[in-house]
């Protein structure tokens, strides 16, 4: 009888190391799942502000241009 006991035993135990691996192989494909979404929404929110900055860089060269074109102008009409 034990010798029916212990491979009953080694049976089970290895069903169950099978199962917690199965498991494990599951989490770790959601998780890898997931990350990918959650870069490429921090990606594009790094992007959106990356592009307000540059844009807020080019309209304040713009203005400054301008300013600059609108002086030197008036100069040349003053003259």
């Amino acid at each position: 009888m034990p010798r029916g006991r212990s491979t009953f035993t080694k049976r089970q135990k290895e069903h169950t190391r099978q199962q917690r691996q199965r498991d494990k192989a599951e989490r770790r494909n959601e998780r890898k799942q997931q990350k990918p979404v959650e870069g490429i929404m921090d990606e594009m929110a790094e992007l959106r502000e990356h592009a307000a900055a540059q844009a807020a860089l080019f309209n304040v060269g713009v203005e400054e241009t301008e300013t600059v074109e609108e002086s030197t102008s008036d100069d040349r009409f003053g003259e």
